[in-house]
């Protein structure tokens, strides 16, 4: 987003305009970065009372998933399934949180709110 006003400035604040600009574009400069770095980033997280633990990237795709042997009871896929959705649901909590905060960081800085819906 490069963009230039004309240096006329005849009472209107062109120069207060000008550093909003150019903090805005740093703000979106510095979201760009932080969304490619939050993107590379991996997420551990277990349920079941560790029984099933689910590795999660920052794209929200699942990696690997550990099963504990204990937990699995051919009897009981009920409670298998359940503790597998928990994992997976608080994976995916935990990246878009932790993007939210991050986020809140920058957007912070200049009164926005944070988490940009959409964004992730």
């Amino acid at each position: 987003m490069n963009v230039k006003l004309p240096k006329n400035n005849s009472g209107m604040g062109g120069g207060n305009m000008q550093s909003m600009l150019r903090q805005a574009q740093k703000m979106q400069e510095d979201m760009a970065a932080l969304q490619a770095e939050l993107e590379t980033r991996e997420y551990e997280v277990s349920a079941g009372g560790g029984m099933v633990k689910v590795t999660i990237t920052g794209k929200k795709e699942i990696k690997a998933m550990e099963i504990q042997p204990e937990i699995v009871d051919p009897d009981d896929i009920e409670t298998l399934a359940d503790v597998l959705t928990a994992a997976v649901n608080e994976a995916i909590r935990k990246v878009e949180d932790t993007a939210a905060e991050e986020m809140n960081k920058i957007t912070g800085a200049m009164g926005l709110p944070g988490g940009m819906p959409g964004l992730f």
